[in-house]
């Protein structure tokens, strides 16, 4: 048996191709006990409401594979913050905090979207920060669905264009803020996404080797991190 872990799929109905590999890759899971899904599953999230056809395959698709044995774990990302209580109740999926330290296979590791991690990039933490308010969110929610979808629209835009303007050092994780997190958890592994960036990273904290895992995003292709007794196999699937 194997937890699988995925994070930056940026569903969306733009791109269905991304979302039928998903849909297949659901359908094709075999001997896997767990799925994490560490944000952004969803290019835009407007609430629970959301009433795009698109996204009600994805969530009949992971209903599907919690009905056939398979626990499923949700993060929020910055693009699907609004992830909430019926989302959980229609996929049969549990939302878990961010950060969040998961036991499995003897090992513990800290599973978290990433994005706090880029402490270089200011004006994003204060956004991050204000989006995450009780108070912002329920004056969001209170919107008509039209109008959030408009919102989401404009905040889309808005996020490609500060995209463009940092540069590359700025969006990727503080090397600080890294090593502040595995000392807090008293983890020797952290996975995460929102990066972009897959792949495996040592480092050194406090005269102990340390590992940092990114899942990639599925822009191009599939990204899943295997993790079972043997250890963590973080594998592309190519779109066929």
């Amino acid at each position: 048996m194997a937890a699988l872990v995925v994070s930056d799929l940026h569903l969306d109905p733009a791109n269905p191709g991304i979302s039928a590999q998903f849909g297949g890759f659901l359908r094709a899971l075999r001997e896997v006990e767990a799925l994490y899904v560490l944000g952004d599953l969803f290019e835009a999230w407007i609430g629970d409401d959301d009433p795009e056809p698109h996204h009600r395959e994805t969530i009949a698709g992971l209903r599907a594979a919690a009905d056939a044995g398979v626990a499923l774990y949700f993060m929020h990302g910055n693009r699907d913050f609004l992830l909430g209580e019926r989302f959980c109740r229609e996929t049969g999926g549990d939302l878990l905090a961010d950060p969040t330290v998961v036991t499995r296979y003897g090992r513990r590791v800290l599973m978290t979207h990433g994005d706090a991690l880029c402490a270089d990039d200011r004006p994003y933490q204060r956004l991050r920060a204000m989006v995450r308010e009780p108070a912002w969110q329920s004056q969001f929610l209170a919107l008509s669905v039209r109008q959030r979808q408009a919102l989401a629209q404009e905040a889309r835009a808005g996020s490609r264009a500060h995209t463009s303007t940092q540069a590359q050092m700025l969006m990727d994780v503080n090397a600080d803020a890294v090593s502040n997190a595995f000392r807090t958890a008293g983890v020797d592994v952290i996975v995460h996404g929102h990066t972009h960036r897959p792949g495996s990273y040592e480092h050194e904290v406090d005269g102990r080797r340390r590992t940092r895992i990114v899942t990639g995003d599925w822009y191009a292709q599939g990204s899943v991190l295997r993790w079972d007794e043997r250890g963590f196999e973080l594998q592309a699937l190519p779109r066929g």
